[in-house]
């Protein structure tokens, strides 16, 4: 799905810090488009290219002296009774008490994301329906953690200049890193066959980030070679909301959205949402993530190595057997 993840993520708004995760997205796109016809769903699969679905869901075992990890994933079909509906499709009051509606599904996203994810929608426009829903929680702790003890204030270089942030160290031989595309690539193994990948550009990172390809974005993603590492790694907490019907639309999903589309329940989508929350700290990483595809009657317009992680950087963190990328930031301020 890396095509599919760096697509995307290249036409999403350029704030300066963003976190998002590409499976959830390509999760609920590919349930939508599995109840689509014609045109409509072969835009969709276009985009899609191969999404490897049930492979990211399957999480390997781990050593007795690690934490297991925590793997959720929900995906759930909400209608009014006025519509349509599969037979696993639950039930809300769309038209009559919208804000009912919405409180149902943040709910249960809530509950799924363990509150992480509170309120994946903030407003249920006048004309919804229904809604896909997926939404997921992961935590996995690394191998080989940070000592709380280490960690100190930093220079972080940002975009509007010097900040002292905590920072993390840690000198093991467990890390695996290279250099490969003017990029530093350090690999920290996590539990459940996770791997964190911090993508360290030797220039400017917008400059690099957008001249990112499937090909070499792969080329980095790839296992490196064990190292000594000595790794200085900021905590960070970065959380999205954004809106990706503008976005999937400059990627070629466009009749999902229009007045023909062939949808299962016969009504156009009207909004993508989607929000994700990232965490990094000295134990591992714990993210949550939800989508919500929503159809409208009435769609709106249109010695060691020394790594010092110390200005902006790519993370990513990706399921080591079937590829797939679970969440995908980009860091320009650890506490912005």
């Amino acid at each position: 799905m890396l095509p599919f993840t760096l697509a995307l993520h290249h036409v999403l708004d350029p704030r300066a810090n963003i976190a998002w995760a590409p499976y959830c997205v390509a999760k609920a796109l590919r349930e939508v488009a599995e109840g689509a016809r014609g045109t409509t769903r072969e835009e969709m699969l276009d985009v899609l290219d191969d999404f490897a679905e049930r492979d990211a869901e399957e999480l390997a075992p781990v050593p007795d002296y690690v934490e297991p990890p925590e793997l959720a994933v929900s995906t759930t079909h909400w209608a009014d009774p006025s519509v349509a509906k599969r037979p696993e499709t639950r039930s809300a009051p769309f038209l009559a008490a919208p804000e009912e509606a919405r409180s149902l599904i943040n709910a249960d996203v809530a509950a799924t994301t363990r509150g992480l994810v509170p309120s994946l929608i903030d407003r249920l426009p006048p004309g919804s329906v229904s809604a896909l829903v997926v939404a997921v929680y992961l935590r996995s702790a690394w191998l080989t953690a940070f000592s709380e003890l280490l960690t100190h204030s930093a220079v972080f270089h940002t975009p509007e200049g010097e900040r002292h942030v905590p920072t993390m160290r840690v000198v093991t031989e467990d890390a695996k890193y290279t250099t490969t595309g003017g990029w530093h690539v350090v690999n920290l193994p996590a539990a459940g066959g996770l791997t964190g990948v911090v993508l360290l550009p030797r220039g400017d990172l917008a400059d690099q980030e957008s001249e990112l390809t499937p090909e070499s974005f792969a080329a980095l993603l790839a296992p490196a070679p064990n190292a000594h590492v000595d790794l200085r790694l900021p905590r960070f907490r970065l959380s999205t909301g954004v809106e990706l019907r503008e976005a999937l639309g400059r990627l070629g999903v466009v009749e999902a959205f229009a007045s023909g589309a062939e949808l299962a329940d016969g009504v156009p989508l009207g909004s993508v949402q989607h929000k994700a929350v990232l965490s990094i700290d000295e134990n591992g990483v714990e993210g949550a993530a939800a989508t919500a595809a929503i159809s409208w009657m009435s769609a709106p317009a249109a010695p060691p190595v020394e790594v010092r992680i110390d200005r902006p950087f790519l993370f990513v963190l990706r399921h080591d057997s079937s590829g797939a990328v679970h969440f995908l930031a980009r860091v320009t301020d650890p506490e912005g």
